[in-house]
């Protein structure tokens, strides 16, 4: 385990290559967002808490600001596109979270659940599926009460994305 482990996560980056399905992909992100987390949560703490009695749930996208961005700059750096077009009033975080492109519907006020997905395509263009990234957090306070997810589905159109995230949700 430690040898394949090594394969997905050197020196604190994510590996991908071109030849990895969606569900590789979400295996190598969380195994990135698994080592990383906790420490960067830990670092930025006392400034996010400050942040968020001003700014509220922004400060949670100041801490995917730190954390999501080298995945998606290696997926990149592998020849996958997640890349999309980019409306007017577009809210965007961690460089490819689109607020348009997410959720929030699930859990308490002191544990909600975002999710964020992105459809992923393939050096020729074509879609090979979508990642989900899921993201805990306190409408009360800042808090992540336990790690991101990152969700793979075979799925690229909006409306089988939205179907795939309630049922991820219903059986979580």
């Amino acid at each position: 385990m430690k040898r394949r482990r090594r394969l997905f996560v050197k020196k604190g980056f994510p590996v991908f290559r071109q030849d990895m399905s969606i569900e590789e992909i979400s295996e190598v992100a969380n195994h990135y967002i698994e080592s990383e987390w906790r420490s960067m949560y830990e670092s930025m703490h006392e400034q996010l808490t400050a942040a968020f009695a001003e700014i509220e749930d922004a400060a949670y996208g100041h801490y995917l600001d730190h954390l999501m961005p080298v995945i998606f700059d290696q997926l990149e750096d592998a020849g996958f596109s997640t890349l999309e077009k980019l409306e007017e009033n577009d809210f965007v975080i961690a460089k490819r979270l689109i607020f348009r492109n997410s959720l929030e519907k699930w859990g308490t006020e002191d544990n909600r659940s975002r999710i964020f997905w992105n459809v992923i395509h393939d050096k020729q263009g074509n879609p090979i599926g979508t990642i989900l990234t899921e993201i805990p957090h306190s409408h009360l306070k800042f808090d992540i009460p336990a790690a991101p997810v990152i969700y793979s589905l075979r799925e690229s159109l909006k409306e089988r994305i939205v179907q795939g995230i309630r049922r991820i949700k219903e059986f979580a």
